[in-house]
């Protein structure tokens, strides 16, 4: 993922969640309605996880140095873990909470005007927001299904902001259905329960953010696509007889390490071994752009060894 396409998805959603924070809390204010108060919450935590999203992707830029000799590409992941966790704790914790305290002490929604006046709104400013999201991440998923786009993925921006303007929208869906059964039915407990859907469907979003960062931070290997891709490349190589074993890891979204151990033959001499090695490299950077770290052992082909 390039960083503008990137920052044109978080820009997009930051604008939309800002002026939409704004509107929801007016609105809860004159309605009394914990949807509308639950949604504003959501507002202000999206638009936080956003603001952490452009911090993790400004700190990735920075050059390695002795404490980190290779690079901080991965301060991307641990920004966008964070935002799982914001995400379940002031998200989800507060609408969950919100949505009980409502159900057990429900009182009816006033000036309900002003809720769906805000709520048709903010559909609008988030569909506007997701669909800026949908045409970033087209690109880069291809022929990928959405969920093997999320799951998959390197770059931890898109799949986020994906996710949050989904779960977005689907809140404002419930924080409409909420409201819309408490003005019919007179009974301020529909509200509450439009809350609590709303606070199950951001601890959802927040676990599988979760899971999909953690898997990154801990160190993902490139897909099977690209090893193929790498492991053609050395292979053609003349001095490379066969790849013994090979290790991939994402240093970040754009950086890949590779480590192989590579048989040549015995009969090679140390110059040329060393020729093949440069040989090698320069194919899997034709091949891979992304893989910047490249670490190749040569070692005798022993299955070809001639016997005594």
């Amino acid at each position: 993922m390039s960083a503008s396409g990137g920052n044109k998805a978080i820009i997009a959603a930051l604008t939309a969640n800002l002026a939409i924070a704004v509107s929801k809390f007016v609105a809860a204010f004159f309605t009394g309605s914990s949807s509308m108060l639950a949604e504003g919450i959501h507002s202000v935590a999206d638009s936080g996880n956003q603001l952490l999203l452009l911090i993790g992707g400004k700190r990735a830029q920075r050059e390695r140095d002795k404490s980190h000799p290779f690079g901080y590409g991965r301060e991307r992941y641990f920004y966008a873990f964070v935002v799982a966790v914001v995400l379940f704790t002031i998200g989800a914790a507060f609408s969950l909470y919100e949505g009980v305290t409502k159900i057990v002490h429900p009182h009816d929604v006033e000036s309900p005007i002003w809720a769906f006046a805000v709520l048709i709104f903010a559909i609008i400013a988030e569909g506007f927001s997701f669909r800026t999201a949908i045409m970033e991440s087209n690109p880069l998923r291809g022929k990928q299904s959405w969920v093997t786009f999320i799951r998959r993925s390197k770059s931890p921006e898109l799949p986020v902001i994906l996710l949050e303007d989904l779960g977005a929208l689907l809140g404002l869906i419930f924080a409409l259905f909420g409201v819309t059964m408490a003005v019919i039915t007179g009974d301020g407990v529909w509200d509450g329960i439009g809350t609590l859907m709303i606070g199950v469907l951001l601890a959802v979003i927040a676990v599988v953010l979760a899971i999909e960062t953690k898997s990154l931070l801990m160190g993902e290997g490139a897909s099977s696509e690209m090893e193929q891709q790498i492991r053609a490349a050395l292979e053609s190589t003349p001095e490379v007889d066969r790849v013994i074993h090979m290790r991939t890891m994402h240093l970040g979204p754009e950086e890949l390490l590779v480590a192989a151990k590579i048989a040549v033959s015995h009969d090679d001499s140390a110059s040329e071994v060393a020729r093949g090695i440069d040989e090698a490299e320069r194919r899997i950077r034709e091949a891979v752009p992304i893989a910047r770290v490249i670490y190749l052992e040569p070692d005798l082909d022993r299955s070809h060894t001639p016997t005594a």
